[in-house]
């Protein structure tokens, strides 16, 4: 398995120049061609016998205003491709909505690239952002890069968050190219320890055991632990990478639905809001 096609999001924000270049240098690595999608969102503006010639013209400035910044993120990305001497690109602008545009160009993509968003002011479990969207509803794994640091070597350990779920088993899986690069991995699975739980169970213990021989076959060398944490999932997770040198975190990304939203699990937006390296998700 290799990433031949990969997608970035281009946008306005002062992140998006870093998140090119790393994108860039991953396309180059994996010699995949490199496509940047550029989506101006879908416009909400009110529909009704109060609509006049005043709000179709405002609706007309705003699409304006809307396509002029995403045609600057768009020539952004070309004039970086240009200097990086890369020409597998291209370039999509998109006029819908974000994560609508991105989970679908995405099924022609083995990965797409985003930047970790900036906290919100409001934000409940029914309240999904864009980049928790596309990774819920995307059919590729996201990788997701915080958006404070510097972050360009993928070479330094990685860290693997298992539970022996569908959706650990698949992102480990999306994950190969990355891993195989990697100095070091680490397959660790949390035991929350809650009074009344006995330790890990054998059988975890095995399942371990197995990921890290299908990783070898793969060619990836693996040490594989579990660990018992008081702490929530997340907070151990980034404790563990911290402690490891990581420069990669790879975990399911759970969720479900309640009255048609998505709600997060809790390591999943955990990640999410406090990562501190990049994180690639599958869900």
């Amino acid at each position: 398995m290799n990433y031949r096609s990969l997608l970035v999001h281009l946008d306005s924000d002062k992140h998006c120049a870093a998140r090119i270049d790393l994108a860039i240098r991953l396309a180059r690595q994996h010699e995949s061609h490199l496509v940047g999608v550029a989506c101006t969102g879908a416009i909400y503006m009110p529909v009704g016998s109060e609509a006049t010639v005043a709000h179709a013209e405002l609706e007309a400035l705003v699409q304006d205003a809307l396509r002029d910044r995403v045609e600057a993120a768009a020539q952004q990305f070309r004039d970086a491709c240009t200097a990086a001497n890369f020409k597998a690109f291209e370039v999509v602008v998109d006029e819908r909505d974000k994560a609508a545009a991105l989970v679908e160009r995405a099924h022609c993509s083995d990965l797409v690239i985003l930047t970790q968003e900036l906290p919100m002011a409001v934000r409940t479990p029914m309240i999904s952002s864009m980049v928790e969207q596309v990774v819920m509803d995307s059919a590729r794994p996201t990788l997701i890069i915080p958006h404070a640091g510097h972050f360009d070597d993928f070479s330094k350990p990685a860290l693997v968050a298992w539970d022996d779920s569908r959706e650990a088993a698949r992102a480990v899986y999306d994950a190969l190219p990355l891993l195989r690069q990697c100095e070091e991995v680490q397959l660790v699975t949390w035991d929350e320890h809650r009074p009344g739980r006995h330790p890990p169970s054998a059988p975890m213990q095995e399942r371990l055991e197995a990921l890290r021989r299908w990783l070898l076959w793969h060619g990836v060398t693996a040490e594989a632990r579990v660990e018992t944490t008081a702490t929530p999932i997340a907070e151990a997770m980034l404790s563990r990478a911290a402690d490891f040198g990581s420069g990669l975190i790879v975990m399911g990304a759970y969720g479900h639905t309640r009255l048609a939203e998505r709600v997060l699990g809790g390591a999943t937006r955990g990640l999410l809001q406090s990562m501190t390296v990049p994180v690639l998700m599958s869900h």
